[in-house]
C-alpha cells in the first residue's frame, strides 16, 4: 500500500513516502533533500539521519546527511572559472580558499505534487535559482529545477530535471554524498563499483587530470571487503554502466545506479577507517571540471543549452535476502 503522509522536522514540513518495504522522508524546505530511508522489512535505517539535536550541524553541512545533492560536486580551484564568455566565482569556502560542493545547500523548494496510487508515490518539487540572490551572485545564469521522487515497492528514484532559462550556455555538474550505514559492521559489507582508474589529487584534493592504475582497488570491480578500508578517492568508470552494489554477508543488497551518458565518475569517502559509513556519491562532472584541460566528454560538464532541458536519474533499490 503506498501513502504520502506529512511530518516535522526540527519545524520544517516533511513529506514521507510510504510503501510496503519502504519508507522515505523527504526535507522541501531545507534542500528537498532525501533525510531517512527506512527499511521496514529489515527494521534498519539505510541511510545517516539528522537527529532534531542536529539541527546547527545539519543547517552548516546538510550534505552530512542521507542523500544530499551537489551541485556541482566536488572542489572548484579558487571557486573561479570562465565558461561561455561568462565568469563564475564561487564562495571559496575551504582551508586552501577553493570551493566545495556546490550553491546548492539550505534552499526552499515548493511541492508541486504529492500523491499515492496503487503502484506508487510520487512527489515533485521545483526551485528557480532566480529566487536566490546568493546563488545568482556565484551563478548568473538562471536555472530551474524540478525534482520528482518515485517510490516503487523497494525502489526511490530521484528524477531531476534541469533548464537553462538563460540566454547563454552554463556549465553544470551534479553529484550526491549519500551515506550508507553499514552498521559498524564493516567486515559483512562489501562493495561493487565499476571502476576503470584513480583520478590522481593534489595536495589541496582537486584533480590533477592524470589517471593511475586501481591497484588493490580493483577488488572493487568483482567486490571489495570493505574491512579495513579508508577511502576519500575519486574513480573514473570508464565505459561501464554506473551502477553500485553494496551487499551484505547475509544476502541483503542496495543498488544505486545513474543514468547514462550523464554519470561518468565515483567518489568514494569513509571518513577514516569504514566503520559506520560508507559514502558511495555518482558524479556527473570531476572535480574542477571547468580548469581542466579536457573536452566535456571526459571531464562530464554538461553543456546545457538554453531551453534544453536534461533529466539526471538515480535509483536506490534494496533487495532482501
Amino acid at each position: 500500500m503506498y501513502q504520502i503522509t506529512k511530518g516535522q522536522w526540527n519545524g520544517y514540513d516533511t513529506f514521507i513516502m510510504h510503501s510496503d518495504t519502504l519508507e522515505a522522508t523527504l526535507l522541501p524546505g531545507l534542500g528537498c533533500n532525501v533525510i531517512r530511508l527506512w527499511d521496514k522489512a529489515a527494521q534498519r535505517d539505510i541511510l545517516r539521519a539528522p537527529a532534531e539535536s542536529d539541527l546547527d550541524y545539519y543547517m552548516t553541512k546538510p550534505y552530512h546527511f542521507g542523500i544530499p545533492m551537489l551541485m556541482p560536486p566536488g572542489r572548484i580551484r579558487r571557486g573561479k572559472f570562465e565558461y561561455a564568455g561568462v565568469s563564475y566565482q564561487f564562495d571559496q569556502n575551504t582551508a586552501n580558499d577553493n570551493h566545495i560542493h556546490g550553491l546548492h545547500r539550505l534552499q526552499p523548494w515548493s511541492v508541486i505534487r504529492a500523491e499515492a496510487n496503487d503502484g506508487q508515490a510520487v512527489v515533485t518539487a521545483q526551485f528557480h535559482t532566480a529566487d536566490d540572490d546568493n546563488w545568482m551572485r556565484q551563478y548568473p545564469t538562471p536555472l530551474e529545477f524540478q525534482l520528482t521522487f518515485i517510490l516503487q515497492g523497494s525502489t526511490l528514484s530521484q528524477h531531476l530535471t534541469v533548464t537553462n532559462i538563460g540566454g547563454q550556455a552554463a556549465p553544470f555538474g551534479f553529484g550526491t554524498h549519500t551515506w550508507f550505514l553499514i552498521d559498524g559492521e564493516p567486515n559483512r559489507w562489501t562493495l561493487q563499483v565499476p571502476v576503470s582508474g584513480i583520478y590522481e589529487l593534489d595536495e589541496e584534493l582537486i584533480t590533477t587530470g592524470n589517471t593511475i592504475p586501481l591497484g588493490k582497488n580493483e577488488q572493487l570491480l568483482n567486490g571489495m571487503n570493505l574491512q579495513g578500508t579508508d577511502f576519500d578517492t575519486v574513480f573514473s568508470i570508464g565505459t561501464d554502466k554506473p551502477e553500485a552494489w553494496l551487499t551484505r554477508d547475509d544476502g541483503y543488497r542496495i543498488r544505486y545506479a545513474g543514468n547514462r551518458p550523464f554519470f561518468k565518475h565515483w567518489v568514494l569517502y569513509t571518513r577514516g577507517v569504514a566503520d559506520e559509513i560508507v559514502c558511495v556519491e555518482p558524479y556527473t562532472w570531476l572535480t574542477d571540471a571547468p580548469n581542466l584541460p579536457f573536452d566535456n566528454d571526459t571531464t562530464g560538464l554538461i553543456d546545457l543549452k538554453p531551453n534544453e532541458p536534461i533529466t539526471l536519474v538515480l535509483d536506490l533499490e534494496i533487495q532482501h535476502p
